[in-house]
């Protein structure tokens, strides 16, 4: 999974990949400091994946991983190459989904881009850039597509109908991802790689003094940012990204205890490994032994086969069964005992058909 930080100039886009990465990017308070994109990979926390590691004693530990993607600030006119936009448009097309960090923080040291505060309107900015990318791409989709119409093919003109349904929209000012289509058009809509239809994770940035509580004015910004998200089913999460910064240096139990002193529940990441995973419908399963502790990262509705050729291509076309059960289920019936679990007859076996559910513990039986 591949999650790009998109955003204005200075409003905390660098700050937040330090603080998710501990990566060290330069950020500064000065437009385009971030010209190439800094990349990190983030390992997803999971303490189900330390539970069982302790439990079977397993010699390695081995969580999925998210690459973070900073992508240098967007400006106005970025589609049509200022600031170096077309470069930069060029980094957003390569993520599965955005991050869109948003400054809802009032500080006169740190300058704005068009010298006001106002979340939406530079959501907008951002917005409108992605849709004026997408309709040149579907400016010459549409073009070649209606060379093809001559043919008579039902099919073509579908996707004729499709792309002009797409552009009418995208010519309103709204973004392709708030679109409602069937799953046919869904799928084919998701062919063209268009910047706009990339699911979202809008982050509102607020101040330190916000972090734990936030004042009217902050949560105001909050909810407009909020209230535009809903138009387009994306995620909105609030953080600090400069108190995330801070919380990174710390060591695991020392993180704990600063955010509890806090009073915040969960630290920036955690927010956004959760947010990412409902927006991209992902979810892990597990796999323990003395060995390793795994976990694997699916798509939510994936069956028990295609689920077993994650771990191995032998593993699917080999399938007999799985045996399984919820990671919940061995900690609180079972003890964390798999003997346990086959004693009390909770350790399952799940056929073909079995559609593997979030913390599932998994152990594949297959022909070689």
């Amino acid at each position: 999974m591949k999650l790009g930080i998109v955003g204005l100039p200075n409003v905390g886009k660098s700050t937040l990949f330090n603080a998710i990465t501990k990566a060290g990017a330069e950020a500064a308070n000065y437009p385009f400091c971030t010209i190439e994109p800094n990349v990190g990979m983030v390992t997803v926390p999971d303490k189900r994946l330390d539970k069982l590691t302790e439990l079977y004693s397993s010699k390695k530990t081995i969580h999925t991983t998210i690459e973070f993607c900073d992508i240098a600030g967007l400006v106005k006119g970025a589609s049509k190459g200022e600031g170096l936009g077309n470069q930069f448009l060029g980094h957003i097309r390569n993520v599965d989904a955005i991050v869109h960090v948003v400054r809802c923080f009032i500080d006169d040291n740190v300058v704005h881009v068009d010298g006001r505060i106002d979340p939406l309107e530079d959501i907008e900015i951002i917005n409108m850039e992605l849709i004026l990318s997408d309709m040149e791409v579907l400016d010459k989709r549409i073009m070649k597509t209606k060379k093809n119409l001559r043919n008579g093919d039902k099919t073509v003109q579908k996707e004729a109908a499709i792309l002009e349904k797409v552009r009418a929209h995208l010519a309103d000012g709204k973004s392709a991802r708030s679109l409602e289509l069937d799953d046919d058009a869904a799928a084919f809509v998701s062919s063209l790689d268009l910047l706009s239809y990339k699911p979202v994770i809008y982050v509102a940035n607020v101040a330190d003094s916000d972090a734990s509580e936030c004042s009217p004015e902050t949560e105001a910004m909050i909810d407009t940012v909020r209230e535009f998200a809903s138009t387009e089913n994306s995620e909105v999460i609030a953080l600090c990204a400069q108190l995330e910064e801070e919380i990174s240096e710390l060591e695991d139990d020392e993180k704990d205890e600063f955010l509890q002193d806090l009073g915040i529940n969960e630290s920036g990441l955690d927010k956004l490994v959760k947010s990412s995973y409902h927006l991209l419908d992902l979810i892990s399963f597990l796999t323990t032994g003395p060995d390793e502790s795994r976990a694997w990262t699916i798509k939510e509705g994936t069956k028990a086969p295609q689920a077993a050729g994650k771990i191995h291509t032998d593993f699917e076309k080999g399938f007999i069964r799985a045996e399984t059960i919820a990671f919940d289920t061995l900690i609180n019936e079972c003890e964390g005992s798999l003997s346990k679990a086959k004693e009390k007859g909770l350790l399952r076996s799940e056929g073909k058909e079995y559609v593997v559910k979030d913390g599932d513990i998994l152990n594949i039986l297959f022909n070689n």
